[in-house]
């Protein structure tokens, strides 16, 4: 049987392949010195969204851990069932959650992800924004409750978690909403356990809800940073509201008298973003969201 050998890099591919590797070396060693220094935390590295991070293997970051090293990292992999060779990025988040409590057994001191509350003006782009954020390694995203029926490509658990009205009202009873209200004849909310498990391992919770509920979330968590979204202008707003068709002139007369109160609840928040671009405004959450961390960390 004959071989086929790999294809011949040119020079410059060589030399560019190299430097990136040894880019990735450097990366690693900071963040492995960082951990033993205790300035940041195993979960620091899982909710990291460089490659050079996410290829590293989980031993290397358990025995820069304070507390842990080479002996109780194999016991803990062990236990939980995380393979020698398992890379950061490979974890699944039963793996990450069984992690977090072995290190709390382990008494190894960890900062939580910071409650991003995001909201605005209709028609501003927030969902955009959201579906950007969607999937990054450091951020979880919620997911809402709601009473009101699944429409066809809706799935429970991904876009919504469909309740019934009994369901609901237990849940509320029960004080397991971080925040909920109604709409147009159904009811959402926040489940408050997920928003708390995802903080507990270092991820940043994203939450995409109205004005009204981020009030309520003000209110059960003063912690959490609020961030209203504007548009690039007034001018900008009411055309993107103005532009559906399908709108009677009553609907979007009432479209933009709403949007005009909520663009007045802006200094109720604890930062303003303007959305002129999507990347950038999902950046800086990311950015403020660390920034804060960061401080509490070291406070």
């Amino acid at each position: 049987m004959i071989r086929k050998l790999p294809p011949e890099q040119s020079e410059q591919a060589r030399l560019a392949a190299g430097a990136k590797a040894v880019s990735n070396r450097r990366e690693r060693a900071a963040l492995k010195q960082a951990i033993t220094n205790g300035e940041k935390s195993i979960f620091d590295a899982i909710n990291d969204p460089r490659d050079s991070i996410r290829k590293m293997r989980v031993k290397e970051l358990l025995d820069s851990t304070v507390g842990v090293g080479s002996r109780r990292a194999f016991i803990i992999m062990s236990k939980i069932g995380i393979s020698p060779t398992r890379r950061i990025g490979g974890l699944g988040p039963h793996q990450i959650k069984h992690l977090r409590n072995e290190l709390i057994l382990n008494k190894t001191a960890f900062t939580p992800g910071e409650l991003i509350v995001m909201s605005g003006p209709g028609g501003v782009g927030k969902s955009t924004i959201t579906k950007h954020l969607r999937g990054h390694p450091s951020v979880w995203v919620s997911v809402s409750a709601t009473t009101r029926e699944p429409r066809e490509s809706e799935v429970h658990g991904v876009d919504y978690y469909f309740l019934t009205n009994e369901k609901f009202d237990e849940m509320i009873s029960k004080g397991e909403f971080l925040e909920w209200a109604e709409f147009a004849g159904n009811r959402y909310g926040t489940p408050k356990n997920e928003v708390f498990e995802n903080r507990n391992i270092g991820k940043h919770v994203l939450l995409e809800i109205e004005i009204a509920g981020a009030r309520q979330v003000r209110k059960a968590d003063p912690t959490a940073l609020l961030v209203f979204i504007s548009p690039p202008s007034w001018e900008a707003l009411v055309q993107r509201l103005t532009s559906r068709g399908t709108d009677s002139p009553e609907r979007r007369a009432a479209r933009l008298a709403l949007a005009e109160e909520e663009m007045a609840c802006a200094v109720e928040f604890d930062e303003i973003v303007i959305n002129e671009r999507v990347e950038e405004v999902a950046q800086r959450l990311l950015s403020l969201a660390s920034s804060r961390s960061s401080k509490e960390g070291k406070s």
